[in-house]
């Protein structure tokens, strides 16, 4: 007795049913794990140059930027936590692992031209 909800044909399961369970290359997963673990860490540096050394007053633009980063190192802990997980050997969870990363490389860089800007 097979799942009614798999079948359906408007289900991407049902479209490319190998893609489910298919793996990841080798070599993709520690590519993004350093990917991710070396904007984290370049972030976590940014962040501590801007919110602690930094001795400018704080403006509506340092605050913006502060809060943006913050935001990036969580979307950036979550993409780690993904790609270290067994799980993210399957390609859809991969891909998911890639979205959330690439959201927080694109805020990074939203947040670093608004602190160029300042």
């Amino acid at each position: 007795m097979g799942n009614n909800e798999e079948n359906k044909p408007g289900n991407p399961a049902a479209a490319r049913p190998e893609e489910r369970y298919r793996q990841v290359p080798q070599g993709f997963r520690p590519g993004l794990i350093t990917a991710i673990t070396v904007l984290l860490g370049f972030s976590l540096t940014f962040l501590r140059f801007w919110g602690v050394e930094d001795v400018s007053h704080w403006t509506w633009h340092a605050l913006g930027v502060t809060f943006a980063l913050g935001v990036v190192i969580a979307l950036q802990i979550v993409a780690l936590f993904r790609a270290l997980r067994i799980e993210d050997d399957e390609v859809r969870e991969y891909r998911k692992t890639v979205r959330w990363f690439i959201a927080s490389t694109i805020l990074l860089l939203v947040g670093l031209l608004v602190a160029a800007l300042d």
